[in-house]
């Protein structure tokens, strides 16, 4: 509250904000606050030994790195990728002044939803049962559940891959897609939401096509890349931009070799096979793979080759990103120079004209 007397003013209230902890997991958020309510603290009075009364303290909510922050609408506040990050939720109200007529004002109150999204430079991609886990345990440590059914993975599973050079690389193994999966069908939106902080992504499908029960439809290997693309462009279109290689999976099976020659023939002439398929199956705009790699999770067939080639894909990537963003940098640096350089107008052409409109 302010001073009247005197004209002192009240110290504003803390702010609330969401501060990232690589330690920090929301099991422990959750455990610590199970009230979920988080207040800041209120202003100090003005008094005649302090005028201007100090600032109430700030309320800090600890989260895991990868959280997003939405408001009850579903709009995104912000994301916190990276430890120390922050995000102002709730601005405290403004102490007592004159203009408030010495009375604090009331500072924000907000409902915010935390989600956590899994952050990893590649992303596994495929139907159920397309050997994902068994591919994730062939080219990292992680030790996934593998079964011979659909949904075997039920949460993402996060290995690394480790290179002679202790070059490190990330992969996520998520949830199997279904056709319909960005109405939400099957793992839905808890997989594809992942899918967005990936680097790229790792199509892994089965060369031998796939089918989730005996009461839906047999899908080829190519209609199954189709469909996979279709989900993805349906749930988010940016999510398909993103940088792409395929992994043919089971290539130890009879006929495989001569299925992968048809296959190829078919992402070669993508436009030539889409009449095969329904108009609303049909992706706008077809993936185009960095790499095709032949591949069997169970000899380790391929398996070497894909490692190499999920570095190369990524390294061209960041070599991409690092020259757009120097030739940025030095665009920036040209248009700060030709203002700096540019001639300003004399004080007797100035003169002039003014003299000029009198």
């Amino acid at each position: 509250m302010g001073y009247p007397r005197l004209g002192g003013e009240g110290g504003k209230g803390g702010d609330v904000w969401v501060v990232a902890h690589n330690k920090m997991t929301l099991k422990q958020l959750k455990d610590k606050y199970p009230k979920k309510r988080f207040v800041a603290g209120e202003g100090a009075n003005s008094r005649v030994s302090a005028l201007k009364g100090s600032k109430g303290k700030d309320c800090e909510i600890p989260v895991p790195v990868g959280i997003s922050v939405t408001d009850e609408n579903g709009n995104i506040i912000g994301e916190l990728n990276k430890e120390k990050d922050r995000i102002l939720v709730a601005e405290g109200g403004l102490g007592g002044k004159l203009f408030t007529n010495f009375l604090p004002l009331k500072g924000q109150k907000r409902v915010i939803h935390l989600d956590l999204k899994l952050i990893a430079d590649v992303g596994l991609v495929g139907f159920p049962n397309a050997g994902k886990s068994s591919l994730l345990s062939q080219i990292s440590h992680a030790k996934p559940a593998i079964a011979d059914y659909a949904f075997t993975t039920l949460k993402p599973e996060l290995g690394k891959i480790m290179y002679n050079d202790f070059k490190q690389i990330s992969v996520a193994d998520l949830p199997g897609l279904i056709e319909g999966a960005h109405m939400n069908k099957g793992m839905g939106h808890k997989f594809l939401k992942h899918i967005e902080r990936t680097k790229q992504l790792l199509f892994v499908v089965d060369i031998s096509g796939f089918q989730l029960s005996s009461q839906t439809q047999y899908r080829t290997a190519f209609e199954t890349i189709i469909l996979l693309t279709k989900e993805l462009e349906l749930y988010k279109e940016e999510v398909q931009t993103k940088p792409a290689l395929l992994a043919v999976n089971k290539m130890d099976l009879p006929d495989a070799q001569d299925k992968f020659r048809v296959l190829m023939n078919q992402l070669q002439n993508p436009k030539d096979f889409l009449h095969l398929f329904e108009n609303n199956m049909i992706p706008a705009r077809t993936m185009e793979f960095q790499h095709i790699i032949p591949i069997s999770a169970i000899t380790r067939e391929g398996i070497d080759e894909l490692k190499n080639c999920i570095r190369k894909s990524l390294d061209e990537h960041a070599n991409q990103e690092n020259d757009a963003y120097h030739k940025k940098q030095l665009l920036n640096l040209q248009v700060s120079n030709t203002v700096a350089y540019s001639e300003p107008q004399s004080k007797n052409a100035l003169t002039s004209s003014r003299m000029d409109r009198i």
